[in-house]
């Protein structure tokens, strides 16, 4: 038995000089008892750093080819949406002014009676009425709400008040929709006139679907002004009031627009919720109890009536196109907002 263990004992030491010479170790003896010690290094503590030198290689070369793997998405992603929109304007004799400030969408229009036409203006002002009117719905709400949270009552609003806010992230886009149809649309239609399918409608849907990041995000950026600014207003005879509206507000700023940026970008994208209480009419609304269109609606009704690579086909990608650039702009202003956020403090 004591011969066996001697045997592994002698097997695991000359195993161990594999890792060694990788680490330009000198040659192991492993008859030598004494050779146990190179200068003042345990000779097993070799074999941990050959592992953890190998360990760190791998890492490294799955994190780059993460890297790497994502950045080849996105382009490829920008390109062919890029390549796509812009084959509408190509041998057409369709014009980007045209496109962007047409007011008419009539893609199946037959030749007789003028042709088709491109007209994308009613869907981008529908996009950016909705969109508005929802942040004027959600931004005092959410704000307000951030402010009870991280001032007022931290321990009700940390324990129960942000997990009810945040619940609003977990409710699908099709129960809002339906919640707005069943339930708004009517409600508009009895006491504010119209046909209820209004630009209001889908803004009031849009703002509780928006609430959840405004709240987040606040509640974040109100948390990471430092205690001494509260400390210096109170020290000046500040009120509880005057130090949350005219300190911690103004301080945190830069990040509540970033929070504000972002549910507009979050508005701009959705789909189904809006196009189920909208009214879907390619107009340019006059009242906020007019029907309208947006982009993301626009483009999920028709993509079932075109064929790749018609006309009609092109316009919806180059629609699809502007959406991209829209949300490219958000994400640079949201940069811009955190560069001005990181210098302040």
């Amino acid at each position: 038995m004591r011969g066996i263990d001697r045997w592994k004992e002698l097997r695991r030491k000359m195993t161990r000089s594999r890792f060694e010479k990788s680490l330009n170790v000198p040659p192991y003896d492993p008859l030598n008892e004494a050779d146990e010690m190179v200068g003042d290094v345990l000779r097993g503590d070799y074999e941990v750093q050959y592992w953890n030198k190998r360990k760190a290689t791998i890492g490294r070369a799955a994190t780059l080819a993460c890297v790497v793997l994502v950045m080849v998405i996105a382009a490829s992603v920008i390109l062919f949406i890029s390549q796509k929109g812009i084959s509408t304007f190509v041998g057409t004799g369709i014009s980007l002014k045209d496109f962007i400030l047409g007011t008419l969408w009539y893609p199946d229009r037959p030749l007789d009676q003028g042709g088709p036409s491109f007209g994308i203006l009613p869907f981008i002002v529908g996009s950016f009425s909705v969109s508005m009117l929802a942040l004027l719905f959600a931004v005092p709400l959410g704000v307000m709400t951030a402010i009870f949270i991280t001032e007022i009552s931290p321990k009700f609003g940390g324990k129960v008040l942000r997990p009810c806010t945040e619940l609003f992230v977990g409710i699908p886009s099709v129960v809002y929709g339906w919640i707005g149809l069943s339930v708004l649309v009517p409600l508009i239609r009895n006491h504010l006139g119209g046909f209820g399918f209004s630009i209001l409608a889908g803004g009031v849907v849009l703002s509780f679907m928006i609430l959840p990041t405004i709240t987040s995000v606040a509640c974040d950026a109100l948390k990471a002004v430092p205690g001494s600014y509260r400390e210096a207003a109170y020290s000046l005879g500040a009120t509880r009031w005057q130090v949350i509206s005219r300190v911690f507000v103004p301080a945190a700023g830069p990040g509540i627009l970033t929070g504000v940026v972002l549910a507009m970008g979050r508005a701009f994208g959705e789909t189904l919720a809006v196009q189920m209480v909208i009214g879907n009419v390619p107009i340019i609304p006059k009242s906020l109890l007019d029907p309208g269109i947006t982009l993301t609606t626009g483009i999920t009704m028709d993509m079932v009536n075109t064929v790749n690579g018609s006309l009609w086909n092109n316009a919806l990608w180059s629609m699809a196109l502007v959406l991209l650039i829209l949300s490219l702009c958000f994400m640079g202003i949201v940069k811009l907002i955190g560069k001005r956020s990181q210098s302040q403090y």
